[in-house]
């Protein structure tokens, strides 16, 4: 009897509609939802389906007075109840019309002498501390110190080149390889003028800013877009001969019974006359050329940026020889274990990009 009675009026228990239901779910499941709300969306949706506060408590890591506590806020202002209140704090001591006119300015002006604004510039010119300058510009997402760079392709043909390489990569034709062909020109022997120190715990590697030029060489790769494989050679320079003999090197090392795509970007070397009359006495090959200025669109320059990460740009070389070495070494044993890019955009969906891109520079 003294148990009943210590137990009180018993809870109440939310009585959620369909649309309730769901925004609590959605909080619990989208990534983005602050991890405390997810708890309290959970936390109401276990008292909605008559679990006790104890119980509630265990599974969602809260105490019994939290529960109770965010199931009436539930009761009283449903779904908006469960966000953090307002809290008390001084009074803001910079008005709206401060704020418009440091964002005019950081938007549309640039300081005497200077490309961008610092937070210590725009404080001095208009008398606020260079800390609220940051808050206000973090609170816009604006960073006057960064600047990005971009390149949009002019190419009258783009749309049927864009649709014409992504096909290949998205349905290549049977009976037939795909190769992403470039030239990584101008890959440098460095030799670091003094040894590079290893790593150790709390410091990383180091290596001396300057160096010694050693020459350079050029790397010539086709990557097969289906199985990942990686057909290369190092040439001292890249002209339309240095092109050909590549081109004859792809020729010996694939099947002759496959027809062979070939996804190239725009450089002379590629359309010389020389080429177009190798290609004609080569009829199972066939080039196709991607947009100006995309040179995303072709596959191979994902591996030059793998390979330049991994071999070239922290190495250290005393000669052309061992650079070369250390690359092809590098490609064979890439292609004891190829794996193929995962290309996954359609057409549609570049130029959708494309067009959201456009829509903000107008």
């Amino acid at each position: 009897m003294i148990d009943l009675m210590r137990r009180g009026r018993p809870a109440q228990r939310p009585k959620l509609s369909e649309e309730e239901r769901a925004e609590l779910l959605r909080m619990v499941e989208a990534h983005k939802t602050p991890q405390s709300e997810a708890k309290r969306a959970r936390s109401v949706l276990l008292s909605a389906e008559g679990l006790s506060d104890e119980e509630i408590s265990r599974r969602v890591g809260f105490s019994r007075p939290s529960v109770g506590k965010w199931r009436k806020r539930f009761l009283a202002e449903s779904i908006g109840g469960l966000s953090d209140a307002p809290r008390s704090g001084p009074p803001r001591q910079i008005s709206d019309e401060k704020v418009a006119e440091i964002l005019r300015l950081t938007l549309e002006t640039k300081p005497d002498q200077s490309t961008h604004w610092s937070t210590r510039r725009m404080a001095a010119k208009v008398g606020v501390s260079n800390e609220r300058i940051s808050v206000i510009w973090r609170t816009f997402g604006l960073a006057p110190h960064r600047s990005e760079t971009f390149q949009l392709s002019t190419d009258d043909y783009f749309v049927e080149k864009v649709r014409d390489v992504v096909g290949l990569y998205m349905s290549p034709p049977q009976n037939a390889l795909v190769l992403s062909v470039d030239e990584k020109s101008q890959c440098q022997a460095l030799e670091r003028s003094q040894p590079i120190l290893p790593m150790m715990s709390g410091a990383p590697e180091r290596a001396s800013h300057d160096y010694f030029r050693h020459g350079t060489t050029t790397l010539f790769a086709a990557l097969d877009i289906k199985t990942g494989e990686i057909f290369a050679q190092c040439k001292p320079r890249h002209r339309q001969n240095e092109f050909i003999e590549f081109l004859r090197h792809v020729e010996r090392s694939t099947p002759k019974e496959l027809s062979i795509h070939v996804i190239v970007d725009n450089y002379a070397t590629h359309k010389t006359k020389a080429v177009r009359e190798w290609l004609l006495r080569h009829p199972r090959w066939q080039l196709h050329f991607i947009p100006t200025h995309s040179s995303w669109l072709n596959q191979v320059e994902r591996f030059f940026a793998k390979i330049t990460l991994d071999v070239i740009r922290r190495g250290s070389f005393t000669s052309v020889a061992q650079l070369r070495n250390a690359i092809l070494r590098y490609i064979d044993a890439h292609n004891q274990n190829p794996v193929p890019f995962c290309w996954s955009a359609s057409p549609e969906r570049i130029f959708e990009k494309i067009e959201k891109f456009c829509n903000k520079l107008a």
